[in-house]
């Protein structure tokens, strides 16, 4: 009986190190995953995503995680090129390559790339002067990216990108800023102001001018206009006293008037200009017929008075 226990008993345990030796000769790598199979010690391959088959105990498996990851880098207070100590932290992106070389070539690479962070830092900032640093944030990212990435190439570790979280200048380099910022807005808002203020009177100059040019062109077009209209006003007097005294000229050719009926209308008309106040000088015609046309006119008047 005793026989057959130690006859379980090492079954049982064959049959536990037949399990766990399968279990160890199974490995399964994810899609984010990458292996390295060392084998006494020495490297034999990677693996990559799948199901994989190894030898326990003379193998080891290391997984490295490639997904992309970020590293924070602590503040830390860095001096400008004008001798400005600001305070200065970000964030690193990184993504593993090979992962046989970020196992193989560095010894604890977050630690390392902090510091290799830091030490950049200190040198791009160094390099530049306070308001450079605070207006140029973009190009220190692309600049500790670049020399980041290039130290980490032979860690098979790729660089993605680098953002500087805060840049800190001491409080009272802050104050006199800010009384900086607010002069200048000031000052730009009274040039704005100016230049509005200069812009206004000059449209309104250009408006007076412009509508004191239309006016005398107006005047100018009137007085034209009505030059005209008593131009053609003449003209068609003239016009009409030419017709007027060509009908008459023509109705007494007509007639064929006598001496007689021409001196007594001279005779009217001498009554007509003698009913005016002021002094006139008239040069008859002549003595003959004048005192012809007398006489008529004195038998003409007993003739009405014998009646």
């Amino acid at each position: 009986m005793t026989g057959g226990i130690f006859t379980i008993v090492v079954a049982v345990i064959f049959l536990w190190v037949l399990l766990v030796f399968i279990t160890r000769m199974v490995v399964i790598v994810r899609p984010y995953e990458a292996a390295i199979v060392e084998r006494f010690g020495k490297y034999q391959r990677t693996l990559y995503s799948g199901l994989h088959f190894v030898i326990p105990i003379v193998d080891r498996v290391i997984k490295v995680d490639m997904r992309e990851r970020v590293v924070d880098v602590p503040p830390q207070e860095v001096i400008t090129k004008d001798n400005v100590v600001v305070t200065v932290d970000g964030v690193i992106y990184y993504k593993v390559i090979k992962a046989e070389d970020v196992v193989y070539k560095v010894h604890n690479f977050r630690n390392a790339v902090i510091n290799l962070a830091q030490t950049n830092l200190r040198n791009i900032i160094g390099e530049l002067t306070l308001d450079e640093t605070l207006t140029s944030r973009e190009i220190i990212n692309s600049k500790l990216r670049t020399t980041l990435d290039e130290a980490t190439d032979a860690w098979g570790v790729k660089v993605t990108r680098v953002e500087l979280k805060r840049i800190d200048p001491p409080r009272d380099v802050m104050e006199a800023m800010h009384k900086q910022m607010k002069a200048e807005r000031e000052k730009r808002a009274m040039i704005l102001e100016a230049e509005g203020y200069k812009e206004s009177q000059i449209k309104r100059a250009e408006g007076e001018k412009q509508a004191q040019i239309l006016q005398a062109e107006g005047k100018r077009q009137a007085q034209i206009l009505e030059a005209e209209g008593q131009a053609q006003a003449i003209q068609l007097v003239a016009d009409a006293e030419k017709y007027r005294i060509l009908a008459v000229f023509n109705a007494i050719k007509e007639a064929q008037p006598t001496g007689e009926v021409i001196t007594v209308q001279y005779l009217e008309a001498l009554k007509k200009l003698a009913e005016g106040e002021a002094n006139k000088i008239f040069f008859p015609v002549e003595l003959s017929n004048l005192v012809a046309g007398l006489g008529m006119v004195k038998d003409v008047m007993e003739a009405k008075k014998g009646d």
